[in-house]
């Protein structure tokens, strides 16, 4: 099992840079050609999610992505450490908070409409986008 892990300033100009290692470390891994732009898609949508939440929340430490190559799958993992409403908390954002919500709906569909495999958990300390494409093994060649 293979890891790459970025970390990267919560700035928008940076998303583009994980989107273009992401890509490049799927094709690597066997991800099949034809879906490695939903792969910079999903990417790029989940780095910009962790992005906002970081600013709107003031925190300053990095959003993490791991890129992770296991037998059979590639998986991206997107980490964020802007605290999430849990079940129970009532929202006190009044219409900015709304905005934001549906924002991070908005996020969350686009890429689970991206991503057959996808998994979210968010809690107090920061929140987790895994998503997974699975890999074609190399063709060997037989003398």
């Amino acid at each position: 099992m293979a890891t790459v892990e970025l970390r990267f300033s919560a700035l928008p100009e940076h998303v583009r840079t994980a989107r273009l290692v992401a890509a490049a470390v799927a094709r690597r891994a066997g991800v099949d050609e034809a879906v490695l732009d939903e792969v910079r898609l999903a990417v790029g949508e989940a780095c910009s999610r962790a992005v906002g939440l970081h600013q709107s929340s003031g925190v300053t430490a990095p959003v993490k992505v791991a890129l992770i190559e296991e037998e059979k799958q590639f998986s991206i993992e997107v980490g964020d450490e802007a605290p999430h409403a849990t079940p129970g908390d009532t929202p006190g954002g009044g219409q900015d908070g709304d905005a934001e919500v549906e924002e991070d709906e908005m996020g969350l569909a686009v890429i689970s409409g991206l991503v057959d495999d996808v998994e979210v958990t968010t809690g107090q300390n920061g929140g987790l986008i895994r998503m997974t494409w699975p890999t074609t093994p190399p063709a060997t060649v037989l003398p």
